[in-house]
Formats: C-alpha cells, sequence, structure tokens
C-alpha cells in the first residue's frame, strides 16, 4: 500500500512539473549567469576558470529548476546530466584544483573558498546561511583536511565539502563491467561525465571515460540518496571551480540537462576543440624565400640577445625558475606588480616591523587581492635556506586556520613572501595593545581551538610533520571573524612522519622554549606542545610568559599559575579586563596549559589530545595538588640555564653546560615579545 502511495506521489509530480531540458553543444551565443573568474572563450569553450592563481570561478543556468514541490514532505524529481570537461595543469605533473558539478539553493554563494576546496563555502558557512548544497567533484588535489583519498577522484558531497562518499578516478569497460581503466582528470584531456539521479529508486549515478569512448555500462559511483531532504524547491545548477598557488584552467567544452528523462547526448562533431587546428598556408617561391631570410635574421637577433643575456647573467638571476619553484608549485610575483600593490613599499602600507624586516599591506592589481607582504631586509638573519624552508612549507599547507601563502618575489637578493592580509593583526596586539577592544572569554576560547587545531595538522595530518618552533601570541593573526591563523613558519622543520629531527641549533622564543632544549638541542612535537601551552595561559591570563615588572612570585607566569593552582585558586589567574567567563573552560585552559607546560616531554599530551580536551570529547585528569612542585624549580633551573648570569637583562652569557648562546635585543619592558634565541 505504501509502495502504491509512493507511485501516486511521484506520478503526480511527474505531471505538475514539467520536463525541462537544454543542450550546448558549445557555448556560442548562450547566457548564462557568470561569477568570478568564469567568462565563455571566442571559441565557444566555457571557461569555468583560467590559468591564474588564487581565483574563483562560478557558472549557473540563469533560471533556477523546480526539483520538487513546495511541500517539505514532497519527494525530489529525477535529472540527468551530462557535459564534457577538461583540467589542464600549469604545471602537469603536479596537477593544479578540481572542479564541481553543482545543485545550489543560491547563486550568491557566501564565504566561498579557494584552492582545493573547489570554489565552495566552507561546512559553517553552509549552516550559517542555510544554503543547500549538492555537489559532485572531479578533484586532483588531495586535502587531508577534507579526508580525501587520493589527489585523482570523483566524490559525492552533500552540504558539506567532506564527501560522502569517493573513489579513484576511472571508468569501467569490457564484459560484465569489471574491467577497470585509470583516468587523470588533469592531463589536460577532455573527460565526458554522467550524472543521473533517480527519485523512484533514491538513487544517483555517476560515471565518466575519455572523451569519445561511450557511456560505461556500470557507473563509477552508485550511491543511496534522498534527496527531498536536502535540496529546496528551486535549485540552481552549474559548475564550481578555484585555483590556489597550484592553478589549471578548467573548460566545459559541451553541457546538456534533464528533469524527468535522460539528458540529450552532446554531438561531438559540434563541440568546440581544445586544440587549435593547424592551417596550412601555401607559399611561393618568392615567398618562401622572403620567410626564409626573417627567420635567419630572426635567429641571429635570438643569438645576439642571448649573448647579451648571458653577459649580464647575474644581474637578471631573479627571473630564473627555480627547481623547488617548479617542484612545489610556489607562485611568482613579478616585483613591478608588489611596487604597485604597496605604492612602492610606502609608509602608509607599513602595518608591521619584526626580526627579519618589514611587513606591508597591498592590493594586487590584477587581482584585487589584498595581501601582506613580508620584505625580508637586506642584514637580515633569515637566508636564503630560512626563505625557502618558508616557501616550501606554508606553499604545501592548507587549513582553514593556517595563514596562506600566495607567492614569493627575490629582487637584487631581497626577498619577499605575499601571505594574506589578515585584517585584525597579530593576537598579541588584540590582548596588550588595543585597551579600546578587549576580547571575550568566548572569543579567546575560539582562537585557542582554532590554533591548536592548526597545530594539530602540522604535526599529524599534513603529508609531512611540521615542527613550528615558535608558536606564541605575535605568531597568531586574527580575521575578520575572529578567527585564529597560525602564521610565521620561518623557523618551521620538515621531516617525514616516524623520522627523528635533527636539528644543530634552536631557535625560538624566551618564555615560550621548553626546558628539554636547552639539554637536546632537537625540536619536537614536544616542545612546540609546552610553546602552545605557555601561549595558552598567556591568552587566559591576559599577560605574557615572564613580566620582569612583576614581583618574584609573579615573575613566571607557569609558575604563578601552579601555585594558585595548588591553593585551590586557579580563577585568580583568569585576565582581571574580562567582565564575565565561563568558569569550567576557564579552568579547563589553565588545567591544559600547565600540562602543555610540564618541565618533562612526556608528561605532556599530543595536539590530538589537547583539542579534544578543549573540544570536550575527552575530559582532562585532574592535576595532583603538588604539580607546582614539579613545575616551580624546574622551569627556574631553565631560566637559569637561560640566563646564566646575576643580571637578568644582560645581552650575553655562556652555559655551564659549555653550549654557547647570544639572547638578542632583549626588551626590558616587552620580553614577551624577545628576540629569538640561538644556541
Amino acid at each position: 500500500m505504501k509502495a502504491f502511495r509512493v507511485f501516486l506521489q511521484l506520478l503526480f509530480f511527474a505531471c505538475v512539473i514539467a520536463e525541462t531540458s537544454f543542450i550546448y553543444n558549445g557555448f556560442h551565443n548562450v547566457t548564462l549567469s557568470l561569477y568570478g573568474a568564469s567568462y565563455i572563450k571566442p571559441d565557444g569553450i566555457l571557461s569555468v576558470i583560467s590559468n591564474s592563481p588564487k581565483n574563483i570561478g562560478h557558472v549557473f543556468y540563469p533560471s533556477p529548476l523546480q526539483l520538487k514541490l513546495s511541500n517539505p514532505s514532497s519527494p525530489t524529481v529525477s535529472f540527468s546530466t551530462t557535459f564534457v570537461f577538461s583540467i589542464s595543469p600549469m604545471y602537469p605533473k603536479i596537477g593544479g584544483h578540481g572542479l564541481a558539478f553543482i545543485l545550489s539553493s543560491t547563486k550568491d554563494l557566501q564565504d566561498c573558498l579557494p584552492n582545493q576546496y573547489l570554489g565552495l563555502p566552507n561546512d559553517a558557512s553552509i549552516a550559517k546561511s542555510s544554503t543547500c548544497l549538492l555537489a559532485v567533484e572531479f578533484d586532483v588535489v588531495r586535502n587531508i583536511e577534507l579526508n580525501d583519498i587520493n589527489d585523482n577522484h570523483v566524490g559525492i558531497d552533500v552540504n558539506s565539502l567532506t564527501s560522502n562518499v569517493s573513489v579513484p578516478a576511472t571508468f569501467f569497460s569490457g564484459s560484465g563491467s569489471n574491467k577497470t581503466h585509470s583516468i587523470d582528470l588533469k592531463s589536460g584531456a577532455p573527460v565526458t561525465a554522467w550524472i543521473e539521479y533517480s527519485s523512484k529508486e533514491e538513487l544517483i549515478n555517476v560515471a565518466i571515460s575519455p572523451f569519445g569512448i561511450p557511456k560505461p555500462e556500470r557507473p563509477l559511483i552508485s550511491f543511496p540518496l534522498d534527496l527531498s531532504s536536502v535540496i529546496n524547491e528551486y535549485m540552481y545548477v552549474g559548475f564550481s571551480s578555484s585555483t590556489g598557488l597550484l592553478f589549471a584552467a578548467h573548460d566545459v567544452l559541451g553541457w546538456s540537462f534533464r528533469i524527468n528523462g535522460r539528458a540529450d547526448d552532446l554531438d561531438p562533431s559540434k563541440l568546440p576543440s581544445l586544440v587549435k587546428a593547424k592551417v596550412v598556408v601555401r607559399h611561393s617561391r618568392k615567398g618562401l624565400a622572403i620567410g626564409l631570410i626573417l627567420v635567419s635574421f630572426s635567429l641571429v637577433l635570438l643569438m645576439i640577445s642571448g649573448a647579451i643575456r648571458v653577459v649580464r647573467w647575474p644581474k637578471h638571476e631573479d627571473d630564473l625558475l627555480e627547481d623547488w619553484e617548479i617542484e612545489y608549485g610556489a607562485y611568482r610575483f613579478e616585483y613591478s606588480e608588489l611596487l604597485k600593490a604597496t605604492c612602492e613599499f610606502g609608509e602608509k602600507n607599513l602595518i608591521g616591523r619584526g626580526g627579519f624586516g618589514c611587513v606591508y599591506k597591498g592590493v594586487i592589481p590584477s587581482t584585487g587581492l589584498e595581501v601582506a607582504i613580508k620584505k625580508v631586509a637586506h642584514d637580515s638573519r633569515q637566508g636564503k635556506k630560512e626563505f625557502l624552508a618558508e616557501i616550501i612549507s606554508m606553499g604545501r599547507l592548507r587549513h582553514r586556520n593556517l595563514v596562506q601563502l600566495h607567492g614569493w618575489c627575490r629582487r637584487n637578493n631581497e626577498l619577499l613572501l605575499i601571505y594574506d592580509y589578515v585584517p585584525n593583526g597579530s593576537l598579541d596586539k588584540l590582548l596588550f595593545h588595543s585597551p579600546k577592544e578587549i576580547l571575550t572569554w568566548d572569543q579567546r576560547f575560539k582562537i585557542l581551538i582554532g590554533a591548536g587545531q592548526a597545530l594539530l595538522y602540522l604535526h599529524e595530518e599534513c603529508d609531512q610533520r611540521v615542527l613550528h618552533r615558535d608558536v606564541k601570541s605575535s605568531n597568531v593573526l586574527i580575521d575578520a571573524d575572529l578567527n585564529a591563523k597560525l602564521g610565521d613558519f620561518g623557523l618551521s622543520r620538515i621531516y617525514d612522519h616516524g623520522i627523528n629531527p635533527q636539528t644543530t641549533y634552536v631557535v625560538g622564543t624566551l618564555g615560550y622554549l621548553a626546558p628539554e632544549l636547552t639539554r637536546t638541542g632537537k625540536a619536537t612535537t614536544s616542545t612546540d606542545v609546552y610553546s602552545y601551552g605557555a601561549f595558552m595561559l598567556e591568552v587566559a591570563c591576559g599577560r605574557r610568559p615572564i613580566e620582569p615588572e612583576k614581583n618574584e612570585q609573579e615573575l613566571v607566569l607557569v609558575d604563578w599559575v601552579s601555585e594558585l593552582h595548588s591553593q585551590r585558586d586557579i580563577l585568580r589567574a583568569i585576565d582581571p579586563l574580562l567582565d564575565f567567563y565561563n568558569p569550567e573552560e576557564a579552568e579547563l585552559v589553565l588545567s591544559l596549559g600547565l600540562l602543555c607546560s610540564h618541565p618533562l616531554p612526556h608528561c605532556r599530551p599530543n595536539m590530538r589530545k589537547v583539542v579534544q580536551f578543549l573540544l570536550r570529547d575527552a575530559s582532562l585528569p585532574s592535576l595532583p595538588p603538588d604539580l607546582h612542585l614539579e613545575l616551580s624549580g624546574l622551569v627556574s633551573e631553565s631560566l637559569d640555564a637561560y640566563f646564566n648570569f646575576s643580571d637578568p637583562l644582560g645581552h650575553r652569557m655562556n652555559y655551564s653546560d659549555s653550549i654557547s648562546t647570544s639572547v638578542l635585543s632583549l626588551d626590558k619592558n616587552d620580553v614577551g615579545q624577545a628576540s629569538r634565541v640561538t644556541f
């Protein structure tokens, strides 16, 4: 009886919503809604996004399509689509980013993300705006954050960037359709895709094959899905794509779509070609002679210019394409473009100074992108090795709580890095230099979680483990929505998972350095955890890890908080500027900060545990009341190792264990921002 009612409902539904279809064999004289970097080429190819970095493109059929009745419980109509697309990376061996076919409740997609996020909104934005979104992704980047299976896959995403199902890009052929053939989506060759949804079976099928090969009998993906609870009555249909540092051209050659029926097949003879046909021109003997003379003359000019270039080679070394630049896909900006972006690095554009040089705000003229440009000083201690380490480190990392690197530039041995511009600047300025805008407890707690998730990604979730080695408030930037963005990877070191890091010197900032660094000289994930613990206490207490103007009991923040913990009065350490805070969260942060700052590395939790504690996915064990006896003394011993002399604000000292050290630019009024200590 129930099945009969469903049949009648579907029959009624099919009668009410008429069959709608369209077919584009090429896109000449076609009206589509184009957003961002999307456009239609003169040859009739739809460019969802072109060969340019850090762009987003959206294409929609101009009118919304009715896919269900106004009754929320109504089933969804069946639909079918087929299209031919290609992804042509600038560096084919490295790849670019993916393309997605989408159904969206709006054409005005908010908070869309570039890079490997397919130009789609993040999950929080989808939930916040109540956007309904179904995407079939053809992705050529493996995003660890989104649990991608590889860098060449097809997936189905339902109201999320994380795929509900994904499989490697293949197609089936042969008797029984059991023989699989791999398809390299980033080869630049055209690929045909078929997507079919059956409302009766509540099933979505996806198939692909190289252009020219018929539709496989067996779909690549056959996924049970009831769209009636996912989409709205009216939805927009189209494509979404984006690029990052690795960029590619994402083109659609033809597109067919139908509601309540099978989409019409595209006509291969009418589709535009990705390769322009060669034009054969007949030359007369006279024309041939003239052509040979011109060619010879051009060759002579090329040889002369080449010789001049060789002579002047050192002056134009900046124009060379580095091997590592090709390998990692780091984008090089023209220096002239950066000059225009920053009004020739004028004082009005200066937004910060650091140990390695100045940082300028700029707007890239060609894209309108707001950026922060780190201009490394000529006499900076950060040489080419560290500069390249920063590019390689940040260029490969993708996380919502990491500052994104856009590219680099070198000019006359001057080194420049181009990052996302983060409008609220560094956290230490909001904590200590912005009396009119006090961060609330909820904002601070959110920042701590974001920074912790970024560090967890670096330690465990990216392809290669990354040690930040300088976690502190001045290296955490705050965006317009008060989200934390961990930055400054100039001191990071990458090494394969499971391999012990070997370092010959220690870098970091006084007050955040783990005690064992004075003995071993080796940075580990545990030393990052120690720095994060000091950072947690700093944010919660509203004061720096070391403040010389405090009395002896409060000089070292971790000692003071541990003493208050032993007195069962730990909440007295909370920033007195806070009018309100959550006592349970505050005690959790302070206790966890103490645990992370434990002098013994094996007593500290890893970052996965830290994040679980903050998100309440795990319960923090009770700390012993005498924890202060372990912390104080050992922490003081480590400080004595840093300052093995009578004057705690001196500038040079020697270690009793014969490790020589120089502490550079210790500011009496701002020890928390002391420059890096090098062992």
